[in-house]
C-alpha cells in the first residue's frame, strides 16, 4: 500500500513492507522497510536539509527522530525530478505508524520552508494473519 502527500508542490510518497527476514517477534523485533520518493513538481530546485520522525509504537507510545538530510545525503532534486530512497524502523509491539516532516531548501532563493511525509501505517506479517 502507498501513502501519499503533497505539500508545496512536492509530494512524498511512502511504501512501507514488514521485513521478515531481520524480525524477531519472540525478541519483540519488528523490522519495516519503508520506500520512499520525493517528486519534485515545483517551479524551482530544492534541497533535503533536514528530516524529523514521529514514529508510534503500540503500547511504547511515542519516539522522535531528527537529523541532516536523508540516508547520509542531503540531495539536490531539480524541477520535476524525484529522489528515492530506503530506511527501515524496528518496533518491539509490531503495530504502530509513522509520520514526519522535511526541511527543505529552496535552491534560489535560499529559503527554508517544511514539507510533510504522510502518515503511514507499520503492522507485521505475524499479527495480520
Amino acid at each position: 500500500m502507498m501513502f501519499s502527500k503533497m505539500t508545496s508542490n512536492i509530494k512524498v510518497s511512502v511504501v512501507p513492507e514488514y521485513d521478515s527476514k531481520n524480525s524477531y517477534p519472540s525478541e519483540n523485533r519488528h523490522v519495516f522497510k519503508y520506500h520512499i520518493t520525493i517528486e519534485n513538481d515545483g517551479s524551482f530546485p530544492i534541497k533535503i536539509i533536514k528530516r524529523k520522525w514521529l514514529i508510534f509504537d503500540v503500547g511504547f507510545g511515542y519516539t522522535e527522530i531528527t537529523g541532516d538530510g536523508v540516508i547520509g545525503l542531503t540531495p539536490e532534486i531539480a524541477t520535476g525530478e524525484n529522489f528515492t530512497y530506503f530506511s527501515n524502523v524496528m518496533l518491539r509491539s509490531g503495530v504502530g505508524n509513522m509520520s514526519g516532516k522535511y526541511l527543505v531548501r529552496n535552491m534560489e532563493t535560499q529559503e527554508n520552508f517544511e514539507i510533510d511525509i504522510p502518515k503511514f501505517n507499520l503492522l507485521s506479517e505475524v499479527l495480520s494473519n
